[in-house]
């Protein structure tokens, strides 16, 4: 994460305890002990321990695993209630990191239940390739680039984007994602089955 810690308010909070507190209220709903879910996730316990009393720092990689872990959407562990009209300024945007690339993603609005959708802005690099795991069965991955050049897409068939190119692809299959120039950014719809 890429904020500061804040005290809880009227916005939810600081991103940190809110997704301390999604993360253990999915993992108790589903009926999981913190070993288990764990052991799902490929993590120790003592790591999502830490995450639950909002002292960890966790990776997208490990959100990502912990949704996937509970079949829920990403959006659900990391979104802020908000009020309507809902802004986001470019600048005020939180930040979840990867652990292995100059990725950051930066969730803009989480499909409510009956929309499944979660929309994103993400920022990379070139250097590191960003490789993801796959999402819940069904899920579809919509990009459209606003800046730069990037390859993303299944791993083993990626394409080449540019700004205002679109693509759709498979969530549910591995894929990855790849800056080809610096200060790239594009716009990320998850689209989740019923």
């Amino acid at each position: 994460m890429t904020e500061t810690p804040e005290e809880p308010g009227d916005d939810g909070g600081a991103p940190l305890i809110r997704i301390a507190a999604a993360v253990q209220t999915e993992r108790r709903r589903a009926g999981l002990s913190l070993s288990e879910l764990a052991r799902r996730v490929g993590r120790s316990k003592s790591t999502l321990s830490l995450l639950e009393s909002a002292s960890g720092n966790p990776s997208v990689e490990t959100l990502w695993a912990i949704a996937a872990a509970l079949e829920i959407p990403f959006a659900r562990l990391v979104e802020a209630p908000a009020p309507e009209p809902r802004i986001v300024r470019a600048g005020e945007r939180p930040e979840v990191r990867a652990e292995h690339a100059d990725f950051a993603a930066s969730l803009l609005s989480g499909g409510r239940p009956e929309a499944r959708r979660d929309l994103y802005v993400v920022t990379l690099e070139p250097g590191e390739l960003r490789d993801a795991e796959p999402h819940p069965r069904g899920a579809l991955e919509h990009v459209v680039v606003g800046a730069g050049r990037v390859r993303l897409g299944r791993t083993e068939e990626p394409v080449e984007l540019g700004p205002g190119d679109y693509a759709m692809f498979p969530g549910d299959a591995p894929h990855r994602y790849e800056a080809l120039t610096a200060g790239a950014w594009f716009v990320l719809v998850m689209e989740h089955p019923a």
